[in-house]
């Protein structure tokens, strides 16, 4: 059982004697992200990037339309309470709506800079107090321009800022629902943690990582890159298999197990070996609309050796036994129940789960699911994840799919710019080499 699971609905805290705003207590997700953050470890800056062929809308009209789709969002109200103290639980302070003029803003312009520039220097810029932590950027692209929208992971997961992003586009959009949609759904009464369930959480506890490389102290500034494959490509690599089609997250997770090998990123070959961590989304149907993290993890395996469809094979295994889904909600009642303070076990789980013993790589995936979208009269052309570094994890991988488009983005900090570089480009050699 690791902290990166949901949770149960915020809870009251006890108002302070200072007169200070009650606010609620972080569920454990949230507040693991935010300390990860307020102990100076990491930025814990998230982002998705959208790109658009046409001409940019005004930032008037931009505004005018994050604030009537936004508006009603209460968890784009919340701001953490920065006079918590290092040891006390965190807690979310619910304010006034947001002012757009505040939240949409135009560039930063870097004449000389690549977007990939611009996107790293974002990322390692924490959103301050003060205000709710997120912001949306329209920056120019060339043949057109494109939106970044970034958050404090505290307060949005990478599924959160793709509906979002979806609800800003002209139709078909898949709206939020007003009332519910910023609040944190209540736990479950009738789903107990079974036997199996506390089995597999601690299943979940054995090392299946070992120092590799790359790992070490992460810095404070990031290195970004990516690349685009198409969806034909992806559904040819998905057909490799002649016991039936894998899915697209196997892939992902296959080539990218190839691309760290091509790029002698794993040391020597042996046991225990490379662990990937995978967020998996646990919202039910009718939590659909809600925002905030709302995943837990499931470690996977990355084999290392044997041709990229043995690879595929492997990965598409292992995710089809796992029942990653259901894996991910019966670590997820487990969590629900954890109590809102510190203790000495939590503390100590907490640096195991950083550690590259616990999981080797972030690799997260995320899609718009929809066909063609549009903002004004320009066309979405593809969309990007940018995950945050954990402590310890210099390196992150994510791929967005979108109508005809995938996008793989490689995160790195500044001292291993190198594996931002050479990463994509592999990992889209590795998906081709999957093709029949």
């Amino acid at each position: 059982m690791t902290p990166h699971t949901p949770a149960p609905a915020l809870a009251p805290a006890a108002a302070p004697a200072d007169g200070r705003p009650a606010g609620a207590a972080m569920p454990p997700l949230d507040a693991w992200l935010y300390r990860h953050q307020s102990s100076g470890a990491v930025c814990m800056t998230v982002g998705v990037m959208a790109w658009f062929d046409g001409a940019p809308p005004p930032m008037v009209w931009l505004r005018e339309r994050v604030a009537a789709r936004w508006g009603a969002q209460e968890r784009l109200c919340l701001t953490p309470d920065a006079a918590t103290g290092p040891r006390a639980w965190p807690r979310w302070v619910a304010g006034p709506p947001f002012a757009a003029e505040d939240h949409v803003v135009e560039g930063p312009v870097a004449a000389a800079a690549p977007a990939e520039a611009v996107v790293a220097r974002l990322l390692a810029q924490p959103l301050g107090p003060g205000r709710p932590p997120w912001q949306l950027h329209l920056l120019p692209a060339a043949g057109g321009f494109a939106l970044l929208l970034r958050a404090h992971h505290a307060l949005l997961d990478g599924g959160s800022l793709i509906a979002l992003l979806r609800t800003l586009l002209d139709a078909p959009v898949a709206a939020l629902p007003g009332p519910r949609a910023g609040r944190e759904p209540t736990a479950r009464a009738d789903a107990p943690a079974s036997r199996a369930a506390w089995a597999r959480a601690l299943a979940d506890m054995v090392p299946r990582g070992r120092p590799l490389p790359f790992h070490g102290a992460v810095d404070s500034r990031r290195a970004v890159a990516w690349s685009r494959l198409s969806m034909a490509d992806v559904g040819a690599a998905r057909d490799a298999l002649p016991t039936g089609r894998a899915s697209a997250n196997a892939v992902f997770l296959a080539a990218t197990a190839g691309a760290l090998r091509a790029a002698g990123a794993v040391g020597r070959l042996r046991l225990p070996g490379v662990c990937a961590m995978v967020p998996v989304d646990v919202r039910t149907a009718d939590e659909a609309a809600v925002l905030g993290n709302r995943y837990a993890t499931v470690r996977v395996p990355l084999p290392l050796g044997g041709d990229a469809r043995g690879r595929l094979a492997r990965v598409d295994g292992f995710t089809r036994r796992a029942a990653l889904k259901e894996r991910a909600r019966a670590q997820a009642r487990l969590v629900a129940s954890r109590p809102r303070r510190h203790g000495v076990l939590d503390d100590a789980l907490g640096r195991y789960a950083d550690s590259p013993f616990y999981s080797s790589l972030l690799c997260t995936s995320g899609a718009t699911y929809a066909g063609p979208l549009g903002l004004g009269g320009a066309r979405l052309a593809g969309m990007a994840g940018l995950p945050p570094l954990s402590p310890g994890h210099p390196l992150a991988v994510s791929m967005c799919l979108h109508d005809t488009s995938v996008v793989v983005t490689v995160v790195t900090d500044h001292a291993h710019r190198r594996l931002a570089d050479r990463l994509p480009a592999l990992i889209h050699a590795e998906v081709l080499a999957l093709r029949p």
